[in-house]
């Protein structure tokens, strides 16, 4: 039987986490999130008290990752820890609405800001938005180490691009943020309280992808060294430039110039360097969202196709080709439903909303199989172990029930929406997967 090509080192790795997470969040979320909140001084409390959330849920998955640095991420975790039936149902919400929303909703991100260049109808901006996903699809169905390639090159131009603008941005400002003091009442309709929780949806989307590394653990040299290294290294860097773009694009625009915006990284480049940085500035957004586009493609069949080898995927998800070394089918049906989303929701903070709702869900459970870990001593040691537990994995997993009980109850109608996304697979499971 043909098996995966075990080539991928801890350059791969940052690349790859830093690849996926700056994809359009912080290029397209802020000036959402200005419309929630009253003050910059709100928002960029908001902003690092999620980076630091987020980095515990970072260092949980370490630990995760070295325990079983197996292909497949928290689908192996939740697996042993609760049973098929939940590895299952997770593994399922993944394919439904977890990992298919945000390459859907980038495409989308990408499409917006094609538009810069050449002006885009409705249906037009959804058919570049469908040809981005086969694409990138087609480059990840002919080798990962094609589309690894991509990532450190996409990583390498958002990460230097998005740093020099904002440094030459701030510079350019000349000591002028007047604009950060700005206030003007919330245009958001939720109330205070559900607000905040609508935009800390949005705020966590920009950070995702620290969790996608361990899905290509069975593709690594050596995965237990590997993915600590790059979920500290990546989430600091992560952190740092999300912190310089926001205060870049408050200091020139300011909050109302903010809500007014679609594409605020190109209308903030306008303001300083005109037209030619604008342009240039779109592009780096083009290429920073299709590269998280692409860590998604590396990343998430890897699930499908470890659940298919397992028994609780069809059969038809488990196959490598045999000359690309990729599980070409699992690749195939993520597209496939990545287009459906984007042709039936077609609403960036829709997609991108209903994946943070499911996706913390199964944080909470990832976090409770830790706890389970620990006490019975599973898995591979020697690895990279959480400090503070179990103080701080305690903390973490109160904010997630936090954040998922508010979302239900300020957008009830959406999260039930986005919940039968996951519910789907029960029947699924017990019809065809329970006696395997």
């Amino acid at each position: 039987m043909t098996k995966l090509k075990k080539s991928l080192g801890l350059f791969d790795g940052i690349a790859l986490l830093v690849g996926i997470t700056i994809g359009s969040g912080i290029f397209a979320t802020p000036q959402i999130i200005a419309g929630y909140l009253s003050s910059f001084s709100t928002i960029i409390i908001l902003w690092v008290g999620v980076a630091v959330f987020v980095y515990v849920g970072a260092l949980i998955y370490a630990e995760l990752g070295c325990r079983f640095p197996n292909t497949g991420g928290e689908y192996v975790y939740i697996q042993k820890a609760f049973g098929p039936f939940w590895g299952f149902l997770f593994g399922w919400a993944q394919l439904f609405i977890i990992r298919t929303s945000p390459i859907a909703g980038l495409s989308l991100i990408v499409a917006n800001y094609i538009g810069y260049f050449i002006p885009l109808a409705s249906f037009e901006r959804n058919m570049v938005a469908v040809a981005v996903v086969v694409l990138f699809g087609s480059l990840n169905y002919i080798g990962v180490e094609r589309g690894s390639l991509y990532n450190k090159f996409s990583s390498s131009v958002k990460t230097g691009g998005l740093f020099l603008f904002a440094l030459i941005g701030l510079i350019m400002v000349k000591g002028d943020f007047s604009n950060l003091t700005e206030t003007a009442a919330a245009t958001g309709t939720l109330g205070p309280t559900g607000n905040i929780v609508a935009a800390l949806m949005l705020i966590l989307f920009s950070f995702l992808g620290w969790d996608r590394v361990g899905y290509v653990a069975g593709e690594m040299k050596d995965p237990q060294s590997v993915i600590p290294k790059s979920m500290l290294l990546g989430m600091g860097a992560i952190t740092i430039l999300y912190f310089g773009a926001n205060l870049w694009y408050h200091a020139v625009i300011g909050l109302e110039g903010m809500r007014g915006s679609t594409v605020i990284a190109s209308d903030t480049a306008v303001e300083l360097f005109g037209s030619i940085g604008a342009g240039l500035i779109s592009l780096m957004v083009i290429i920073s969202a299709t590269g998280s586009i692409n860590g998604t493609m590396m990343a998430a069949p890897r699930l499908f196709y470890a659940m298919a080898r397992d028994g609780l995927m069809f059969k038809w998800f488990n196959h490598v080709d045999p000359k690309f070394q990729t599980p070409t089918h699992a690749i195939i049906a993520q597209c496939t439903w990545a287009i459906v989303l984007i042709v039936v929701r077609q609403n960036f903070e829709t997609i991108v909303a209903g994946m943070v709702f499911a996706i913390l869900i199964f944080y909470g459970f990832t976090t409770v199989a830790l706890f389970k870990f620990r006490r019975e001593d599973m898995g591979e040691s020697g690895g990279y172990n959480l400090p503070l537990f179990p103080v701080l994995p305690a903390i973490y997993f109160i904010g997630i029930v936090t954040l998922v009980v508010l979302r239900a109850y300020y957008e009830t109608d959406k999260s039930v929406q986005d919940l039968a996304f996951v519910l789907t697979g029960v029947p699924i499971y017990f019809l065809f997967f329970k006696k395997k």
